[in-house]
C-alpha cells in the first residue's frame, strides 16, 4: 500500500459511520523534520502505531535510533516473512497461553494465522516483510549489560569532530549535559552548573582538553581532578576555590565508580559513534534500539544524556537538508523532558527540538502520561498523534499543549474527537495538513510480542544476525560541517599564549587591579559566528582577548508620601577609553547589569589580557570619577511623576503620559458610570409616573370616543324617526302625525347638541394627550442632556494631568559597583593583523 515516498500508517476513520474506511492514510516523512509527539494510554494502540512508523522508516531506507525504556521496541526485530507458526513459537508467552487454556504450539499457530490475515486485510504480506528484512540492519544495544551489544561510553569524552572555535556555546552546553549526567550517576546531589564546585571543575577540565583538540579519557579525568592543568578557576586559585582535600574525595568517588565490577561493561563494546550506529561501513542504513529497561534511574539519565549529546554533535557535522535524514525515537519520555524539573537530558533534547530540523533529523517523542511532558518545550512539534487518554486531566493538558504548538486548532472540535476515540484510533494533527484527521492504525509487520526481557535479547539479536560492528573509520559525509560550524580547520588549534603575547602585546597573566576597586568579568555571551556577522569580520578565530574598562552602576531611590511613591532605578555606564576632563556620563549609559551574577563570573582559563591603561590605575582619578558619577546622578536623576488630582491618581515611574491618561480615562469612566446610573434612576421614576398618566389619558380618550359614537347613533336614529312621522302625517292627513313630527324635531335638536358636546370632550382629551407626549419627549431629551454633561465633565477631568519633578536625596543614591570590568573579544586573523570583535552584549 501507499506510494514510494510516503509512510502508510493506516486508514481514514469515518466519524459518521464510526468505522475505519478503506482509504489509506499516507504521511510525508519530510514532515517528521518538524518532530512528532505521540501519546495514548495503555491499550490505546500507541505501541503498534509507533512500531508501524519505524517500520515505514525502515522500508524507505531511513536510519533510526530508538530509546526503549520498557522493552516494547525490541519487537522491531520480530518480522517473519514466511509467517510460519514455528517463527512465532519462541516468542509466545507461555503464561498467556496457559491462561487461555492452550499449548504454546496451538497459540503459535493461531497467532501466525491471525498475523497473516491481519496483514492481508491491509494489503500487506510477504513482499513487505521481505523488504523490511533487507532494507536495514537491526541491532539491540544494551548499555551497562552484555545481554545485547554493549556500549562503551568512554567515547563521549572524546574531543568532538566539530572545531571548538566558533562552536563554543554549543560544545559548552554539551559539556554541561555530560558533566551533570556523570555527577548524577556517581551520586553527587548538588550539580547546579553555576553553583556546584564539582560541576565547574570537571566542566573546565573537559573544556580545556576539547578546546585544544584533545581527548580526555575517564582515567585522565580522574587524575586531573586531583591535579588540574590550570592554576586558577575564575578569580581564585584552584586550591582556594576547591581545596586539594575536597578534590581528592571527588577523585576517589569517580575512581571507585570506575573500578567497580559493574561499571566495567560500560568500558567495552560499541562506542557512541552515531555515524556507525546509523550506517554500516558501506553506507546502508541501520535501525539501532537502545534497551535500557534494566538500568537504574540515574544510569538511564546518564546514558540518555550521553546518547542525545552524541547525536547532536554528529548532527552538526552534517549538511543542511529539508528531507528526513534520520529518525530519533524515544518510546516513553516521561521524566526526561518534564514541565518543571531540569534533568540533564532536558537541555540537550530542547536544543535538538529547536535545531535538528535544519539537519534533517526528526525527533519522535512518545508517552502515556501527557501531564508529565513540557508541552511548551514541544511547541516546535509539527505532528501530534493522540490516542485514547486515561483521564480528563490528561486530555486537558494535552489540549493545552496541542493548541499552543499548532495554532488555529479548534479546541472544542478536537476535544470532541478525543472524547470518542476507540482502540487503535488516533487523531493526527499535522501542521502541514489542512485539518486534524482520525485514522485507524494498520496491522504491524512485526509480531507484537509485548515487552521482552533482558534474557531474551541475545536470541533476539541472533534472529537478525546483529553483533557489535568492527571499529573502523566510518564515512562521515566528507566531514560535512554546517555553515554555522565551519571555521577553518586551523582554528581548532588555538594560538599559543606565548605566541599571542609576543606578537600582539597581550599577556596570559591578568594585570592587577588597584586595591579597593571592584573587578568583574563580562561573559562571552555572543557566539563567534554571530559576533563575526555583527562586525562584518571574516577569517578564523585565533583566541579570546580580555580588555579592561570602567564599569559603574548605582541605584537611585525615590520616596514621596504625597505621591505614595517608593521606587528605584539603576543607572549603568561603561567607559572603555580614557576621557580627558569631565566625563559626560549620559554618553556612556548601557543597560542595567545583574551585579550578583556579574560578580559570580570567574576569570576564564587560558585567556589573554590586554595591558591596564594608566587612567585605570590612578586611584585618585578614579575616586574623583566615582564622586562625579554620584553627583551626576543626583543632578540629573530627577523623576517626573504624572498625577491627576481630581481622580487622586499617580502614574507609576516610567509610565508614559498616553498610558497614564488611558488609565485616568478608565477611572473617570467608573466614576461617571455611578453618576449616569443615578440619572437613570432619577429619570426612571419620572418616566414611570408620566407613562401612567399617558395610559390613563388613553383610557379617557377611548371612553369619550365611545360616548361620541353613541350620541351620533342616537342622533341619526331620532332624525329618521321624525322624518317618518312627518311623511305619514302628510300622506294620512292626520294632525297627530304632524304634531308628533314637530315634537320629534325638538328631540332631534337635543340629540345633535349632545353629540357636539361629546365631540368637544374628545378633542379636549386628545389635546391633553398631546401635552403629555410633549412632556415625555422633553423628559427624554433632558435625560440625554444630563448624561452628556456628566460624560463631558469626566472626560475633561481625565485629561487634566499634572507633571511633578521629584529629585532624589543624596542619601538615597547607592553605588553598587565601581571598578574594572574585563570585556571579552574574539581575535580574528585578518592577513598579518589580528582584529578584535566584541564577544559580549552591550
Amino acid at each position: 500500500m501507499g506510494d514510494e515516498q510516503n509512510f502508510y500508517l493506516g486508514r481514514i476513520f469515518d466519524t459518521k459511520q464510526g468505522k475505519v474506511t478503506t482509504d489509506p492514510y499516507l504521511y510525508d516523512p519530510a514532515d517528521l523534520t518538524t518532530h512528532a509527539v505521540i501519546t495514548g494510554m495503555t491499550g490505546s494502540g500507541k505501541t503498534g502505531f509507533c512500531i508501524s512508523l519505524l517500520e515505514e522508516a525502515a522500508l524507505k531506507g531511513i536510519p533510526a535510533i530508538s530509546v526503549d525504556p520498557k522493552g516494547d521496541l525490541t519487537n522491531l526485530l520480530l518480522h517473519f516473512p514466511d509467517l510460519l507458526p514455528t517463527d512465532f513459537q519462541p516468542w509466545i508467552d507461555p503464561d498467556a497461553a496457559r491462561r487461555e487454556g492452550k499449548t504454546v504450539d496451538v497459540m503459535a499457530a493461531e497467532t501466525a494465522a491471525s498475523w497473516k490475515k491481519g496483514l492481508a486485510d491491509y494489503g500487506l504480506g510477504k513482499e513487505q516483510l521481505e523488504k523490511l528484512k533487507s532494507s536495514v540492519d537491526f541491532t539491540v544495544y544494551t548499555p551497562g549489560s552484555s545481554s545485547g551489544v554493549p556500549i562503551n561510553i568512554l567515547a563521549s569524552f572524546q574531543s568532538p569532530d566539530i572545531p571548538w572555535s566558533g562552536n563554543e556555546e554549543i560544545l559548552r552546553e554539551k559539556i554541561a549535559s555530560i558533566v551533570t549526567a556523570l555527577l548524577g550517576l556517581v551520586g553527587v546531589t548538588d550539580i547546579d552548573p553555576l553553583r556546584s564546585r564539582e560541576h565547574i571543575l570537571i566542566s573546565n577540565l573537559l573544556e580545556t582538553a576539547w578546546s585544544n583538540g584533545k581527548t580526555l579519557q575517564l582515567s585522565d579525568l580522574i587524575l586531573q581532578v586531583q591535579n588540574p592543568p590550570f592554576e586558577r578557576l575564575g578569580a581564585l586559585p584552584v586550591d582556594g576555590f576547591f581545596p586539594a582535600k575536597d578534590r581528592a574525595e571527588l577523585s576517589m568517588l569517580l575512581n571507585n565508580f570506575m573500578a567497580s565490577p559493574s561499571f566495567q561493561i560500560w568500558l567495552t563494546g560499541q562506542t557512541l559513534d552515531i555515524q556507525q550506529i546509523l550506517y554500516k561501513a558501506d553506507g546502508s542504513p541501520r535501525h539501532s534500539i537502545f534497551y535500557i529497561a534494566h538500568l537504574s534511574d540515574s544510569e538511564r539519565m546518564f546514558f540518555v544524556t550521553m546518547l542525545y549529546s552524541s547525536i547532536e554533535s554528529w548532527m552538526r557535522t552534517q549538511r543542511g537538508t529539508s528531507s528526513l535524514r534520520a529518525l530519533v525515537y524515544f518510546d516513553e519520555i516521561m521524566g526526561y523532558l518534564p514541565p518543571v524539573a531540569n534533568p540533564p537530558s532536558r537541555t540537550v533534547i530542547l536544543r535538538m527540538l529547536k535545531q535538528a530540523r535544519a539537519f534533517g533529523v526528526g525527533l519522535v517523542l512518545a508517552t502515556q502520561n501527557p501531564v508529565d511532558l513540557d508541552y511548551k518545550a514541544l511547541s516546535n512539534a509539527g505532528t501530534w498523534v493522540i490516542g485514547r487518554l486515561q483521564t480528563e486531566q490528561d486530555k486537558n493538558r494535552l489540549l493545552d499543549g496541542l493548541t499552543s504548538a499548532a495554532g488555529g486548532v479548534d479546541r472544542g472540535e478536537v476535544d470532541k474527537l478525543l472524547s470518542g476515540l476507540g482502540k487503535r484510533v488516533f487523531l493526527v494533527q499535522n501542521v502541514h495538513a489542512k485539518a486534524p484527521i482520525l485514522i485507524g492504525t494498520r496491522w504491524c509487520l512485526n509480531y507484537l510480542a509485548g515487552p521482552l526481557t533482558r534474557t531474551q535479547i541475545p536470541a533476539l539479536n541472533a534472529l537478525v544476525g546483529a553483533k557489535a560492528p568492527v571499529e573502523q573509520p566510518a564515512p562521515r559525509a566528507s566531514q560535512n560541517i554546517s555553515a554555522e560550524a565551519a571555521p577553518a580547520a586551523s582554528a581548532r588549534q588555538p594560538m599559543s599564549q606565548a605566541a599571542a603575547a609576543a606578537s600582539n602585546g597581550y599577556t596570559s597573566t591578568r594585570p592587577g587591579v588597584p586595591q579597593g576597586l571592584d573587578e568583574v568579568f563580562l561573559p562571552a555571551e555572543v557566539s563567534f559566528s554571530e559576533a563575526a556577522k555583527q562586525s562584518n569580520a571574516s577569517g578564523p578565530q585565533s583566541g579570546l582577548i580580555y580588555k579592561p574598562a570602567l564599569l559603574a552602576q548605582l541605584q537611585v531611590n525615590y520616596l514621596s508620601r504625597s505621591f505614595n511613591l517608593d521606587s528605584s532605578r539603576r543607572i549603568a555606564c561603561l567607559v572603555e577609553d580614557e576621557v580627558s576632563g569631565r566625563i559626560t556620563w549620559e554618553d556612556f549609559i548601557i543597560s542595567e547589569q545583574d551585579i550578583k551574577n556579574l560578580k559570580a563570573q570567574r576569570a576564564p582559563v587560558d585567556a589573554l589580557y590586554d595591558a591596564m591603561p594608566g587612567w585605570l590605575t590612578d586611584i585618585k582619578r578614579l575616586g574623583q570619577l566615582q564622586n562625579d558619577f554620584e553627583d551626576w546622578a543626583y543632578r540629573t536623576g530627577a523623576l517626573t511623576i504624572l498625577s491627576n488630582k481630581s481622580l487622586k491618581m499617580n502614574a507609576a515611574p516610567g509610565m508614559s503620559k498616553e498610558d497614564f491618561i488611558a488609565s485616568c480615562k478608565k477611572a473617570a469612566e467608573e466614576v461617571a458610570r455611578g453618576e449616569l446610573d443615578k440619572i437613570d434612576r432619577d429619570y426612571a421614576a419620572k418616566y414611570t409616573a408620566l407613562e401612567s398618566k399617558i395610559k390613563k389619558q388613553q383610557l379617557e380618550i377611548q371612553q369619550k370616543e365611545s360616548q361620541l359614537s353613541a350620541r351620533r347613533t342616537d342622533e341619526i336614529v331620532k332624525g329618521a324617526s321624525v322624518v317618518g312621522n312627518v311623511l305619514m302625517g302628510i300622506l294620512g292627513g292626520k294632525k297627530s302625525g304632524i304634531s308628533s313630527a314637530i315634537s320629534g324635531g325638538s328631540s332631534t335638536i337635543n340629540k345633535h347638541r349632545m353629540a357636539e358636546e361629546a365631540e368637544s370632550r374628545v378633542a379636549q382629551e386628545k389635546q391633553d394627550m398631546a401635552a403629555l407626549e410633549a412632556q415625555k419627549a422633553a423628559l427624554i431629551q433632558n435625560k440625554e442632556n444630563d448624561q452628556a454633561a456628566v460624560r463631558d465633565k469626566w472626560a475633561k477631568v481625565a485629561e487634566d494631568v499634572q507633571e511633578t519633578s521629584i529629585a532624589p536625596a543624596k542619601k538615597d543614591i547607592y553605588t553598587e559597583l565601581f571598578g574594572i570590568v574585563w570585556l571579552p573579544y574574539y581575535t580574528v586573523k585578518a592577513g598579518l593583523e589580528n582584529r578584535l570583535i566584541p564577544a559580549f552584549k552591550r
